[in-house]
């Protein structure tokens, strides 16, 4: 049970590192680097305490909700270290020893294509995880007005995602980002939160899906018993 809240904490640190590490107009170049480390470290502290999902992973019955949450997270795993590894590939801070591992113009395109997956994927993986708070309310006006408030932010969220052309740089279509240096820094990060919620409103959805899916087979599986 402590396990399980400090990893709660860390998810919650490692959203809000997230959204300050996507918002580089505002961090800058050295404090950037130093975010990165911080969230590698963070990430892989999470991991450790996560250690018992990885020993689970090849028991028991994959059914479609868990497939889809195994897929998400592996993915989720490889952009961020991929990300991480690219950066470190371009540092000329905090890990300046390994500027150069990998040819310049190849590691800047990599890491802005995958910086923006992981960021996908970490809202997505949120979404999943607030199904399941949602599914713990007992109000049903209460679960209305959140699935309503939550529709209306994420609507504002993919808009501001498309607006912003971040498909491009996730396809590799544009090498380099172009970003607004004279945004108020609050608005930045403010509109990476709506975009990352956008993403989570995603996979909130994607899972209820597969759960009320996955209740109703069991249901026709009993009847039929």
């Amino acid at each position: 049970m402590k396990i399980n809240k400090i990893k709660r904490c860390i998810d919650v640190v490692l959203t809000l590192v997230l959204l300050f590490l996507m918002a580089y107009q505002v961090t800058g170049d050295i404090l950037h680097e130093w975010i990165g480390i911080g969230m590698t470290v963070i990430v892989i502290a999470h991991q450790v305490l996560n250690r018992r999902w990885y020993m689970a992973i090849a028991k028991g019955k994959y059914k479609p909700y868990r497939i889809v949450m195994t897929v998400i997270d592996i993915l989720l795993l490889l952009c961020f270290f991929t990300t991480a590894f690219c950066g470190m590939a371009m540092s000329n801070h905090a890990v300046p020893f390994m500027n150069g591992i990998i040819p310049l113009i190849p590691a800047r395109q990599m890491h802005l294509a995958f910086s923006y997956w992981s960021f996908v994927l970490a809202g997505i993986h949120i979404g999943f995880h607030l199904s399941t708070l949602i599914s713990k309310l007992k109000k049903k006006s209460a679960k209305i007005v959140l699935l309503s408030a939550s529709t209306v932010l994420s609507v504002c969220g993919f808009w501001l995602f498309f607006k912003s052309n971040i498909f491009s740089y996730m396809f590799l279509t544009t090498h380099f980002a172009f970003l607004d240096y004279n945004k108020n820094p609050v608005i930045v990060v403010f509109e990476n939160l709506i975009m990352l919620l956008a993403w989570a409103f995603a996979g909130m959805i994607t899972s209820i899906l597969l759960t009320s899916n996955r209740k109703r087979r069991n249901t026709n599986e009993n009847s039929n018993s």
